[in-house]
């Protein structure tokens, strides 16, 4: 199901995914309203530098998101980046065996690369930002409860640890506004965070929620 407190954005070939639970959907709902009130938790590189809703808007720094993670808190495992494919997929070595990586929770503008003309708003902007996130760091990979999906993707909260600092790709995407909320269940670990940082995002009017695309 996705959650989206505005305009959405499609990801084609999509639509099996999106076909859930009715009552899930009021849950996550009304989680959407009341996850501001969740108890603030500092996440070390949410507010550190200057963020951008599209190329040349720099935006005061982001202030961190109530009630985000930290550091993982499940089974992990290291990877090593091969390359970004979009805003919410990369593809990454694991002892030596290449996989492509879904990141849970979150969904970006599809880019289409077949076609430029075609991508969706924000999508180039939104791949554009996972690799920034996921430069010159340790790459780490946690595992919510599915191991993959019906494409054959690892379904993964996707980490970088910098000097003992970690940021969480997945919800960080989701906190400059490239990204709408997405869960499905039992992958809902951290929906209580995404759903805070795409209610933050939206009323600041970042990415996805500006008034046009980049």
């Amino acid at each position: 199901m996705t959650v989206s407190g505005g305009r959405p954005v499609g990801r084609s070939g999509s639509a099996g995914r999106r076909a859930v639970d009715a009552a899930f959907a009021l849950v996550l709902a009304a989680g959407l309203g009341l996850a501001g009130c969740a108890t603030a938790n500092t996440a070390p590189s949410a507010s550190s530098d200057a963020q951008t809703s599209g190329p040349g808007a720099t935006l005061a720094p982001i202030p961190a998101v109530p009630g985000a993670p930290d550091h993982p808190t499940g089974p992990t495992e290291h990877a090593t980046l091969v390359r970004v494919v979009d805003g919410d997929t990369i593809r990454v070595l694991i002892g030596g065996r290449e996989e492509r990586v879904r990141y849970i929770g979150m969904d970006t503008p599809e880019p289409h690369p077949a076609s430029a003309a075609t991508a969706e708003p924000y999508a180039l902007a939104a791949t554009d930002a996972n690799a920034r996130l996921l430069a010159g760091g340790n790459l780490v990979l946690e595992k919510d409860v599915s191991e993959r999906d019906r494409y054959g993707r690892l379904l993964r909260d996707v980490w970088i640890e910098r000097d003992g600092h970690w940021t969480l790709v997945n919800l960080q995407l989701v906190t400059e506004g490239y990204a709408q909320v997405s869960t499905y269940p039992p992958d809902v670990k951290y929906v209580d965070a995404l759903l805070a940082a795409l209610r933050a995002a939206r009323e600041a009017g970042r990415g996805l929620w500006a008034g046009s695309a980049p």
